[in-house]
């Protein structure tokens, strides 16, 4: 009599745990990555808000200054996202500002773009190892 074989070999298994590390080894770090360029987009619109805050401080207020009672009163700087991936600072002045945002958390690896800034003139920057059109295109 012949008997049906059922179950799976030790080799059998041991091929299959070796391609689910490869796989594993393969997809993890491009998924790292993928994770902290989409957070890129957090600095981004923090601190396109806080900027919109402090030009909207700056209309209203008399006299115009970005660091004016009435804007510091609004605007409280440092602000972190929900997330906590970003911190944003400034540096105001009567008619300039400079703010940053500096990454935090698992973001902070992000040596590419690493720091964004904005100015009162809209000027964008960055302190990392890429370029300024790379990081902040949409």
């Amino acid at each position: 009599m012949k008997r049906n074989q059922q179950g799976v070999s030790l080799i059998e298994l041991l091929i299959v745990v070796t391609i689910i590390g490869i796989l594993g080894a393969i997809a993890l770090p491009s998924y790292r990555a993928y994770v902290v360029r989409a957070n890129r987009a957090d600095a981004k619109v923090m601190l396109a808000q806080t900027a919109q805050a402090l030009e909207r401080c700056y209309t209203n207020s008399t006299p115009y200054a970005y660091d004016s009672a009435q804007c510091t009163a609004t605007v409280t700087l440092p602000i972190t996202n929900g997330s906590g991936t970003y911190t944003v600072t400034g540096v105001l002045a009567a008619n300039t500002y400079t703010l940053t945002a500096t990454p935090q958390g698992g973001q902070a690896q992000d040596t590419k773009c690493k720091n964004f800034t904005l100015t009162q003139a809209g000027v964008q920057g960055i302190s990392g190892t890429s370029t300024v059109p790379l990081c902040w295109r949409k």
